[in-house]
């Protein structure tokens, strides 16, 4: 197996099928170390301090779970601040092809990347099933596969029940509980029903998970003392699908994209948006001004080829 392909027609078949894709070890502790370091100075001692490590007893365990604010905190958006490990694990070439082959596209698009912390007693991260849609397009998601989305999580910690593993149902079985295709749980009789045939995804470092946007899955509260969960969540959708969105990458131009543009090839810069070297959007102009705005990008290839086609 090649480094860009660690995914199997297994995986691709459960995330088509199931909704999730558990892979194992997709990442070696080789390549998250640094990324955990890179947590671990953001996120680690100054949020461990700020709880006791106990979970307050009073307040986590919402019977059916509910949102709140507090559990999205000590979360941070691509481009990231930190090692060249952490800057480009979302552009990763093995991410790519299992969301190419996923959704049975040749061209991909990244359309999310956030980190996310979650620490032992300092919020209540119960939450009742739900999928992921809601806030990716302003429709539901498609029949078609090729018109889906792709998210996955990548762990750069260990997670078992107490760590707050994510609890999921497979397509299977939400099929089952509701109906063929059902994307709302909201009655209490439907959530107790999911509950009864939900799991746990318990994994290590470097697994990841892949999931769509139309399977149920919710929250857990970390319970065990001193607890912390590392995570990233990444999402690819099919080049030129505008129903499904998440970040906007051109929104973020005060962040540091210098060193994305130094790291990335052709190919991973064409999955934010950049047209790949020989596009009819190169010419003379277009590449001058481009490289004024980015001086420490190396575009030698991108005006060899434009010379060629113009």
């Amino acid at each position: 197996m090649s480094n860009a392909i660690r995914h199997s027609p297994e995986d691709i078949r459960l995330w088509q099928h199931e909704g999730f894709a558990i892979m194992p070890a997709f990442f070696s502790r080789e390549e998250i170390e640094p990324i955990f370091a890179d947590y671990e100075q953001v996120y680690g001692e100054p949020h461990r301090n700020a709880t006791d490590g106990e979970p307050n007893r009073k307040t986590l365990k919402t019977p059916l779970g509910k949102f709140n604010n507090d559990q999205f905190r000590n979360m941070d958006t691509f481009p990231y601040e930190g090692s060249p490990e952490l800057m480009m694990l979302s552009l990763h070439p093995a991410l790519i092809a299992f969301a190419r082959d996923a959704l049975g596209v040749q061209k991909v698009q990244l359309y999310q990347s956030h980190t996310w912390a979650k620490f032992t007693g300092l919020t209540d991260y119960e939450q009742p099933f739900h999928c992921d849609f809601g806030n990716h397009t302003l429709t539901v998601p498609s029949d078609n596969i090729a018109e889906r989305a792709v998210d996955i999580v990548v762990y750069f910690t260990d997670v078992t029940k107490e760590h707050g593993a994510l609890h999921y149902v497979t397509k299977s079985d939400s099929n089952q509980i509701l109906r063929p295709g059902a994307i709302a749980a909201s009655e209490e009789n439907q959530q107790l029903a999911l509950r009864a045939k939900e799991k746990a995804m318990t994994c290590k470092a470097g697994d990841i998970v892949a999931h769509g946007i139309d399977t149920f899955h919710r929250g857990t509260n970390l319970t065990i003392k001193n607890g912390y969960r590392y995570s990233m969540t990444i999402g690819y959708k099919a080049t030129g699908n505008h129903n499904v969105s998440y970040h906007v990458w051109q929104a973020a131009t005060g962040r540091n994209w210098t060193p994305i543009f130094e790291m990335a090839t052709p190919e991973q810069l064409e999955c934010i948006g950049i047209p790949l070297p020989g596009d009819p959007y190169w010419t003379n102009r277009t590449l001058k001004l481009t490289q004024s705005r980015w001086p420490n990008w190396n575009m030698k290839q991108y005006f060899e080829q434009a010379i060629v086609n113009q």
